[in-house]
């Protein structure tokens, strides 16, 4: 849960003030960079956080709800990494708001929260396959030829990160 400073800035931000953007999107710029990370090449991590960055200072105001920011950014972040990967890196692409809006009603908020606590507290090897096949939509061949494993190996891992994050939800 964000700060009620946060918030303010967040406001402020979307009102065009921008001292409140440049500490919004400073604040933003570590959590984007680990994002990147796991989505990108390691070489266009920076690019597409920088990337998500001035298309958030260009496009906040048609975010319709501020409580979606973090989840908007993100997929501004994964939608660069994924257009690197496909060597279009030159072409700008426009984020698509209403796309970005379904991500986050008010009646599903509880859920994706729960869900990204669930996933978090996985260890990092079953967060992973689970964020690669469920997020990613890797086929469990390419899972096993990225994560090093037989076939076997990666659905045996896969169905262990599910039943662990099952068991976090229902604690």
């Amino acid at each position: 849960m964000h700060s009620p400073a946060w918030t303010q800035d967040l406001e402020a931000a979307r009102g065009g003030d921008r001292p409140a953007l440049e500490r919004v999107l400073t604040r933003s710029r570590q959590d984007l960079r680990r994002y990147a990370e796991h989505h990108c090449v390691v070489n266009d991590a920076e690019d597409a956080v920088q990337e998500a960055l001035f298309t958030a200072s260009r496009r906040l105001m048609d975010l319709r709800q501020l409580e979606c920011f973090a989840s908007w950014l993100f997929r501004i972040v994964k939608r660069e990494c994924n257009r690197m990967k496909r060597g279009l890196r030159n072409l700008r692409q426009e984020p698509i708001t209403e796309d970005i809006a379904d991500t986050c009603t008010i009646e599903r908020r509880g859920l994706a929260r729960d869900l990204a606590m669930a996933i978090e507290s996985l260890p990092a090897h079953y967060r992973e396959i689970v964020l690669l096949r469920d997020l990613e939509g890797l086929t469990i061949e390419e899972l096993s030829e990225r994560l090093g494993l037989t076939r076997e190996a990666a659905k045996a891992r896969l169905h262990r990160a599910r039943a662990l994050a099952r068991e976090y939800l229902q604690d």
